[in-house]
Formats: C-alpha cells, sequence, structure tokens
C-alpha cells in the first residue's frame, strides 16, 4: 500500500504563541542575523565617508519615519507637525546638555520624553476631530512650534543656534562618521524592536481597531481618546528621539531644518515605504534620502549646464516637483508601497521556478 507525504502550503498557527512570535519561519530568523552582521561588522569598515553620512542620515530618519508610521499607518491618524516634534526633540537635546549638562544617553531619551508631552498636547483635538480637520490642527501645530523655536530667544537662542558637547561613553568621545553609526544603528534596531513590540500588544491592537473603524472600536470598549493620545505620544517621542540624534551628530543645529518641508518628507518617507509596515517606514526613509542626495547632485550638475544658466530656469521647485511626483505614482501603481514590493519579490523567491 502506498503511502502519501503531505506538506503544508502555508504559515499555519496552532497557538497563541505562534501568533505573537515576530518571525514566522527560522529562515527569518538567520537572514536578520545575518544582516545585522554585515550592518554592523562589514559595512562601516568598506563603505567610504560619504555614503556613512548617508546611512547615517538614513538612519535618523528611519527612526523618525517609523513613529510617523505608527500615528499614521496604524492609528489613521494624519499629522503635519512630525518635522517640527523633530525639532523640539533636537532643542530639548541641546538644552538639556548644554544648560543642565546632561550626558546624552540622558538627554537623547530625556528629549524623546519631552517630545512626547508636546505632541500629545497637540494630539488633544483627535479626541474630536478627524481627516482633514485633524490634519489642519496639526499643521497649526507645525507653525506654532517653529514661531516657539525662532522667537524664544532666551531658550533657543533663536537663529543664532545651540552647539552642542560630543558625547562620551566611558571617557571615550563619539566623533565622526563611524563612531555616530553605530550609536546611531544600534538604537535604529532597539526603537524597530520597540515598534514591532508595540504592534503585537494589546495597544497595537486598540490602534489598528480604531484606524480600520473609530466607532466599532469605541462600541468594543476601546477608550480610541486614550489611545489616539498614546499613538501620538509614541510618535511624537520617536521624532523627539530621532531629533536629537540628529542634534549630537551635526553638533550644531539652527531652527531652519524643522519646516513644513520636512515633515512633507516624512508622510511621503511613510506612504512610499507602505502604511501600517514597520519595515516599509525603513525602506521609505531610504528611498527618500537617496532621492534627496541624487536631486541634490542633479541639481548641481544642471546649474553648469549653459543652457539652463542662460534661460534663467529656477531649479529650487525641482525637489518639491520629484517628491509629489513620486508619492502619486506609488499611490496609483503600488499603494502599499515599498514594502508590498518587497513582499512580493520575497514570495516569489520562495516560489521559483513557480509562478503561483
Amino acid at each position: 500500500m502506498r503511502r502519501f507525504s503531505f506538506h503544508p502550503c502555508g504559515n499555519y498557527r496552532e497557538n497563541y504563541k505562534q501568533e505573537l512570535s515576530i518571525f514566522e519561519t527560522d529562515y527569518g530568523r538567520l537572514c536578520v542575523i545575518f544582516f545585522l552582521i554585515i550592518l554592523f561588522f562589514v559595512a562601516p569598515f568598506v563603505v567610504s565617508p560619504y555614503m556613512l553620512y548617508i546611512l547615517n542620515t538614513i538612519g535618523i530618519a528611519a527612526i523618525a519615519a517609523i513613529g510617523l508610521n505608527i500615528l499614521i499607518g496604524f492609528t489613521g491618524q494624519i499629522s503635519l507637525g512630525h518635522g517640527a516634534f523633530f525639532g523640539v526633540g533636537a532643542y530639548a537635546a541641546a538644552i538639556l546638555a548644554t544648560r543642565l549638562g546632561l550626558g546624552f544617553y540622558l538627554a537623547i531619551p530625556a528629549a524623546g520624553i519631552i517630545t512626547a508631552l508636546v505632541g500629545m498636547i497637540f494630539g488633544i483635538p483627535s479626541g474630536r476631530l478627524k481627516g482633514l480637520y485633524l490634519t489642519i490642527a496639526t499643521l497649526a501645530g507645525q507653525f506654532i512650534i517653529e514661531y516657539v523655536l525662532i522667537h524664544w530667544d532666551s531658550l533657543t537662542k533663536g537663529t543664532m543656534g545651540i552647539t552642542i558637547p560630543a558625547p562620551n561613553v566611558f571617557h571615550w568621545e563619539i566623533a565622526g562618521d563611524k563612531s555616530f553609526f553605530f550609536l546611531i544603528f544600534l538604537s535604529l534596531v532597539l526603537m524597530t524592536w520597540f515598534a514591532v513590540n508595540i504592534m503585537r500588544s494589546k495597544y497595537g491592537r486598540a490602534f489598528i481597531a480604531i484606524r480600520d473603524n473609530d466607532r466599532a472600536a469605541e462600541g468594543m470598549g476601546i477608550p480610541i481618546f486614550k489611545y489616539k493620545l498614546l499613538s501620538f505620544g509614541i510618535s511624537s517621542f520617536y521624532a523627539g528621539f530621532a531629533g536629537a540624534l540628529w542634534a549630537y551628530y551635526m553638533v550644531s543645529i539652527t531652527t531652519e531644518p524643522f519646516n513644513l518641508g520636512l515633515s512633507v518628507e516624512y508622510i511621503a518617507m511613510v506612504i512610499i515605504g507602505g502604511m501600517g509596515n514597520i519595515p516599509g517606514a525603513i525602506f521609505g526613509a531610504t528611498f527618500i534620502t537617496l532621492l534627496n542626495e541624487l536631486l541634490r547632485y542633479v541639481t548641481g550638475l544642471l546649474m553648469n549646464v549653459g543652457f539652463v544658466t542662460s534661460s534663467g530656469l529656477n531649479m529650487a521647485p525641482l525637489r518639491e516637483f520629484v517628491f509629489g511626483l513620486a508619492i502619486v505614482l506609488f499611490i496609483l501603481l503600488e499603494p502599499r508601497g515599498i514594502a508590498e514590493l518587497w513582499r512580493i519579490f520575497r514570495s516569489s523567491f520562495r516560489l521559483w521556478p513557480f509562478s503561483y
């Protein structure tokens, strides 16, 4: 009598432990471990200083983008003030370091907590507002924070800016792109792990329920105002943490970078990377940062072209045009972003050579 052996055609979960696991298979765990080994033990020693700078910029932007993805992608609350919260974190860390003399290991998380409190204040309207009205409320928060950072001279030194002392660990000064690389990406790994675990908890499930249908969530007993406010706080904490890292990395900070354009960049990272997907925020931060560098290079080349110079064409709006075009194309062609393209690629690779 012939025996037939059946193989599972999917990942079937039989208990809650399997349901809550971060990685579905051991292969996924091995891939992540291999990637982290390459990231920490190979990349910083083989790439050029310029590439290290770009990687560090990607790491900081990814932390902030993960926070905004928790707010927009998982909770469904649109915010146009994320760039301002990033600035609050940068200035909070600078003030704590220069005036109170806190070490960076205290100043950075403290800056995140201060930013979380500020974000929750501006998140209060989410209890009554949604959609376009909430977007306008957060836009007002962006302008208010910008005004405060510029005009509160006694605290922020206005347009003069603040110079931050280099961070030290056991009398070892963290300076240069390579030293900051380990600090930034260690922070990114920890913050990503923290975000993934939030989404696996009751708080993450409440966020998703509010995003899908807030009335149904309220009917199930979820206090939606409390969780919306918590989502604003977590998102702002990530922005403040990233802003504090950026402040230490830049050494000297001024108010110019924390404008509405930065908030739009973070929204572009979330949309292009994939809303409601933690790795998608990292993909989006990588895409937008590389796009920024490419546009800076192309703009520099075009400004040296005789035709462009003689015709008087203004190349300044090129960046905004390309950003808008990229967002529109992703919304039309792949609304789930780069994370979905990566999922399709992995599935195709797993099923190769079969097409189904």
